[in-house]
Formats: C-alpha cells, sequence, structure tokens
C-alpha cells in the first residue's frame, strides 16, 4: 500500500474526507462539526480504532469504486488479535471464514472460496499457493500487521496476477507507528497468558529514527500445552509452539524518495494431528512432528511526495514456505518435505490526472517453484513463471460517480512434473461503478473476468508420471451488486454475488483434472456508534457448487467450503469514558445440510460467546490490561470453514473450550 503523500492524502479529497467524518461521526467519540474545524484531518486516524472506516481512509484508493467489496480489518481488531491467530483476526467479519483451529492448519475462506484462488499480497509480495493439503500455505501473525484488506470477487487488475476471487492485502507496521512525533526511539512489549492450554506468549516491538533513517525489528514467542474443546476432551497436537520475527530498514530523503527493506519469518514445529487439520479419521492415528518455516523479503521504493504524472513505484520479494513432515507409517519416506518459493517484482506509475482521478499502469512478474522430496525418491518439482501488463483506471467524473476499470494480458509459462512444458495466456479484465443515489444511500456494483492459469499442484501428492494433455488456463468470473446507507449513527450494507471458477485444477494423484465451482449468496452488515460506544454486526450466506452439483468439503478442496449462514457480532463501551472498556462478541453458524452425496450428516448450527474488559492505568501512560473469557458457555464446536465436519467418520478439530485470559501491553 503506497504511503500517503500530503497532496493526495485520503483526507483531502471531498469524498474522502466526508468518508473520515462520518466515521468519527458514527463511532461518537466526538462530533463532525469538531473535526471539521481542525487540520489536519488525519491526526485523529490513530484514535478512534473500532470503525474499519478508518483503516479505508488509510488506503490511497479507499473511495475508489473497486474498493466497494473490500473488508477493513478495523484497528481494534488488529490490537486484539496481537497475541492470537488469524481466526481473531478476522473473526469480526461474516464473510471471512477462517478454519483450522492450529496456526498451521488455518485456511481463509472469502465468500466460501478458498483462498488459493485469491491472490495473496504482504508489502506488496505475491506469496505463495498450494503447499500440504493438510496445513495452510499462508498462514501470518496478527502481531506484525499494520494493515489488512480483503477485496472479494472482482479485483483491479494493479493488485497482480490470478486473482480470480479476489485479494487479501496486508502490510506489515512500520517504525513510524511506534514513534511519536519528535520521537527517535520506542516499542511495546505484550505478554499473554490462556487457562485453556496453559499459553503463555510474549512480544516485543523496538523501534527508531536517526535523521532519515528508520529502523525496527519485532519478535513473538508462544508455547504452550494441548488445550481442551467444549466437551472437556483433549484436543492432541495443538499445543502452541509458535516463533515469528520482523526486521525492517527503511530510508526517507527530504525529497520523498523512500526506500525500504523487510524480512519476516514464522515457524511452528511440534507434534501435531497425523493429518494436521483434521482431529482423526476412521482409526486414531499418532502424532507426528510438523516442522514449517515461511519467510518473506520485500524490497520497496517509492516516492511519498510524488503528484502529476510521475508517481513510480517498484516492489521486488521473495517468499518461501518449507514444510518437513514425519512418515510413521513410512518410515523410508521420512521425513517427507514440501516446498513453495515465489520470487516477484512489479513497476507500477500513477498518472495523477487530477486530485480525484488516476491511471495505475505497469508490470509484474513471478518465478514459482514447488518441491516434494524424501529420502526414497529424487525431487519432484512442478514451476511456473509469468509476466503481465496491466492498466486501471479509477475516476469520479462526478460528486455522485465514481468508476474504476482496468485490464490486464498475462503470459505463463509452465513446467510439469515429467518436464512437460507449455505456455497459456489471457486477458483479465475488470469494472465497478458507485453511485451516490441519495445523501445516505450508495449503490454499487462489480464485474471481472480473470485469467488464472495453471496453478501448481499440492507438492505432497505431485506424481512424476501425470498426463498434462488436456491441461488447460484457469478463467474465473465475479459479479456483485451492493448497496450503503448511512444516516447519522447508524450504517447499513450488504451485497449479493456469484463467482465462477472454471477449468480450476482438481487434487488428486492418480490424475491431472480440471472442474467448475461456483459460489453465490449474499452478505448484509451493520454498524451503530453512540457517545463511547460502538456495535457491528455483519450476515454472511454463501453456498458452493462443484461441477454444478452440490458438494461435500473433500470435493470441494483447494477450491471453497459448505458455509451456509455464518453470524459475527462485535460490541464495546467505555463507562462513563473512564479508564475501562467492556465488550464481547458473538460468532455463530446456522445449520447446514445443503451438501454433496458423499457427505453422511448436516453442519450442524453453534453460536460462541466472548467477553472483555481492558483498562488504561492513567498513572502509568501507554499501559492496557485486557481480561477475557473466550468460549463463555462451553460450547464444543468446529468452525465453519474447518474440514470434514460433515462426515461421521471424521472427528474435526474443535475449537477451545471455555478459557480465561489475560494480556498486559505497555507502550514506550
Amino acid at each position: 500500500m503506497a504511503r500517503l503523500s500530503p497532496q493526495l492524502s485520503p483526507a483531502s479529497t471531498p469524498r474522502a474526507r466526508a468518508l473520515l467524518l462520518s466515521a468519527v461521526a458514527l463511532c461518537g467519540l466526538m462530533t463532525a462539526p469538531a473535526v471539521a474545524q481542525t487540520s489536519p484531518l488525519v491526526q485523529f486516524l490513530g484514535t478512534i480504532v473500532l470503525d474499519p472506516a478508518f483503516a479505508r481512509a488509510r488506503d490511497p484508493e479507499g473511495t475508489a469504486a473497486d474498493r466497494g467489496n473490500s473488508h477493513y480489518v478495523a484497528d481494534a481488531e488488529l490490537e486484539r488479535a496481537r497475541m492470537g491467530d488469524l481466526r481473531d483476526l478476522f473473526s469480526g467479519i461474516a464473510s471471512v471464514s477462517v478454519g483450522g483451529a492450529i496456526p498451521i492448519a488455518q485456511k481463509i475462506f472469502v465468500n466460501g472460496i478458498d483462498m488459493l484462488n485469491l491472490a495473496v499480497v504482504m508489502d506488496g509480495v505475491s506469496q505463495n499457493n498450494r503447499l500440504f493439503h493438510h496445513i495452510s500455505a499462508n498462514a501470518f501473525d496478527p502481531g506484525l500487521l499494520r494493515f489488512v484488506r480483503v477485496d472479494a470477487g472482482a479485483a483491479p487488475a494493479d493488485l497482480g496476477p490470478h486473482a480470480m476471487a479476489g485479494a487479501v492485502v496486508m502490510e506489515t507496521v512500520d517504525p513510524v507507528d511506534f514513534l511519536d512525533p519528535g520521537e527517535s526511539f520506542g516499542g511495546q512489549v505484550r505478554l499473554s497468558f490462556d487457562s485453556n492450554g496453559q499459553t503463555w506468549g510474549g512480544s516485543a516491538t523496538v523501534a527508531g529514527r536517526m535523521g532519515a533513517l528508520e529502523w525496527l525489528a519485532y519478535a513473538r514467542r508462544a508455547s504452550g500445552e494441548d488445550y481442551r474443546d467444549g466437551a472437556g476432551d483433549l484436543v492432541e497436537g495443538s499445543a502452541a509452539a509458535l516463533q515469528t520475527g520482523l526486521v525492517k530498514l527503511a530510508f526517507q530523503g527530504d525529497n520523498g524518495h523512500r526506500f525500504e527493506l523487510s524480512a519476516q519469518t514464522m515457524e511452528d514445529s511440534a507434534l501435531r494431528p497425523y493429518r494436521a487439520n483434521i482431529g482423526s479419521v476412521g482409526r486414531p492415528d499418532p502424532l507426528r512432528l510438523y516442522e514449517t518455516q515461511r519467510s518473506t523479503y520485500a524490497f520497496t521504493y517509492e516516492n511519498t511526495q510524488a503528484a502529476g504524472y510521475w508517481d513510480p513505484r517498484l516492489t521486488i520479494g521473495l517468499s518461501d514456505v518449507t514444510v518437513s513432515v514425519d512418515q510413521p507409517y513410512y518410515p523410508t519416506l521420512s521425513p517427507s518435505q514440501g516446498e513453495n518459493r515465489t520470487l516477484s517484482g512489479s513497476f507500477q506509475n500513477t498518472f495523477h490526472l487530477s486530485p480525484d482521478d488516476t491511471i495505475v499502469a505497469g508490470l509484474d512478474y513471478y518465478d514459482r517453484r514447488s518441491q516434494y522430496s524424501d529420502p526414497s525418491t529424487r525431487p519432484i518439482v512442478e514451476a511456473a513463471r509469468n509476466w503481465g501488463l496491466f492498466a486501471q483506471a479509477r475516476l469520479e467524473p462526478t460528486d455522485a460517480w465514481s468508476l474504476s476499470f482496468g485490464a490486464r494480458w498475462d503470459r505463463q509459462d509452465f513446467i510439469g512434473t515429467n518436464g512437460w512444458e507449455e505456455t497459456f495466456s489471457g486477458f483479465s479484465g475488470n469494472a465497478s461503478v458507485s453511485y451516490q443515489a441519495t445523501e445516505a444511500l450508495r449503490l454499487r456494483g462489480g464485474i471481472s473476468s480473470v485469467f488464472g492459469g495453471l496453478a501448481l499442484e499440492d507438492n505432497f501428492i505431485f506424481n512424476p508420471g501425470w498426463d498434462y494433455t488436456g491441461m488447460r488456463a484457469a478463467r474465473a468470473e465475479n459479479v456483485t451488486l451492493g448497496f450503503d446507507w448511512e444516516q447519522q449513527s447508524l450504517r447499513l450494507d450488504g451485497e449479493v454475488f456469484v463467482t465462477r471458477l472454471n477449468d480450476v485444477r482438481l487434487s488428486s494423484y492418480s490424475a491431472n483434472a480440471v472442474g467448475d465451482a461456483e459460489s453465490r449468496g449474499f452478505n448484509l452488515g451493520m454498524g451503530f456508534g453512540w457517545d463511547n460506544g460502538f456495535l457491528r454486526a455483519s450476515y454472511a450466506y454463501s453456498r458452493i457448487r462443484v461441477n454444478g452439483a452440490p458438494t461435500d468439503s473433500y470435493s470441494a478442496l483447494d477450491l471453497g467450503a459448505p458455509l451456509g449462514g455464518v453470524i459475527a457480532l462485535e460490541a464495546q463501551h467505555r463507562p462513563w469514558g473512564g479508564d475501562f472498556v467492556i465488550g464481547g462478541s458473538v460468532e455463530a453458524a446456522l445449520d447446514y445440510d445443503d451438501l454433496g452425496v458423499d457427505s453422511d450428516q448436516s453442519l450442524p448450527g453453534y453460536t460462541v460467546f466472548n467477553l472483555f474488559v481492558e483498562y488504561e492505568p492513567p498513572s502509568i501512560r501507554g499501559m492496557v490490561l485486557r481480561a477475557e473469557v473466550n468460549n463463555v458457555f462451553d460450547t464444543r464446536y468446529a468452525d465453519r470453514a474447518t474440514y470434514g465436519g460433515d462426515y461421521a467418520s471424521v472427528t474435526p478439530l474443535y475449537e477451545p473450550g471455555r478459557s480465561f485470559a489475560l494480556t498486559a501491553s505497555m507502550r514506550f
């Protein structure tokens, strides 16, 4: 995400200023007229943290038509997930589901579609896709994130190749996030304890500034024991064993030229269920050691003061994820190892036609290699290289209309496990429109057709005998129609969506195959603010089909998940404007039985309540103490996006039962 230049900060445009003012008024922590008299407006972005409108306001394109279906993780949600995982990060957004219960198994689904079919970008660097089907290829630590956006459905052309069902965009913390104006050194430490699993966690961030040079270092560790589910049963292989780190250096001259280099790593090494995303299947299998490591390196150049027709941005990065798995039933194959590595780069220029009108054009590239190896066989490899050219226009011809449209062309060179080579190429196009029908009502819509290329397969099922004859490049189609209505302290929004994936690769060791998938449904949201509090609720319904028929979770593997209706609700209040904040959340799913013929039971509904209280001691500046009770009524459940709940023979990975958690953070 580009930094905000003084000339083009979101609060400098009339539409973005209105967005920021409405967010302030909605939260109720200060009145819009009071803000309107203060300059600059952006100084309040860090004050009100619950409303996602502030995260949107920090997005340079937050008011563009192609952001109409985007979901932003609010600052408060980021803060509360710092010592947690991806499920904590997205718990307030019903249309984004995270299943898997433990970090290495957690998979993200957007509108029912697996994140493997979305573009995933961290600090501008393209992330890997498939790895071992029992773990996630994209596990991230919320503790090192400062910005998270999910683009559902039609995605703009400048987000990168193969954004078939949208994108997930993340940005890591910057040194300036921990430094007050004029400060040269700062940071934050956090300590946490969770009673269910006796899990201890700690993180530390230090940052500094020396003239034009900025630096940051972050480290986190979490360790514990296996937790118990809501029935009191031990979930074996669920113990926390996480280590993450981030180092970032940046140099910014007086003329705005900024160079930024970052490196991050994440490790999880522990005994896990034999199939890490499943409790058990039929017979009880032994635990086995999973050693996983992912790392991302990014270099970025941009000019924060650029304007006019020359505003370049260059990004070069490397994303690597490796997993080593013991094979107790096959000693000659132990340990087996999979690796997926992506080298990527992009260069783009933003042409500022006016304060509200831009065209972004450029080119991007990736070189992706996936490999499987074990002691008994030679390494087996699939690889792909892709060149892309793109352009995206974002225009506001009138105060009421906002338009965004773009196109890209991609050429992919693919190499199969047996040396087979083929080149695929195709165009992608997208268009979004937003119309302010009345002072309170905005209508929006988007459409896209996206070239998906041929995806690399799960490397733990690589087969050198595959016949690639007849393999085709995938293509996706997205349509969304929605509205946003806001009146004083109340905000309502909703959309209907259809995503079709055509000729997508289906996971199978025995044969290469392609198929089609479709997810359709709707999302509804509500926000209501008062003087010292906020309520936010959302309901998402999605129904997925594979090859035209209802599907079970196995048939939908790597494509999506049968989710049905999912509910998320959050509320908080600061009594009498004092030092305490109290609040809670509800996570729920409705019964769902629209499943494929291979499933033998419906997915049961559940409702989970969570409560918290935060205290900021007035005598200790920068300290926040938080106590919470999660799963208050000790419900036994597996998140709706967790694999296997539709099979009687499968024991899914159940989420933790009731737990008491304490967190202390200190900003210095």
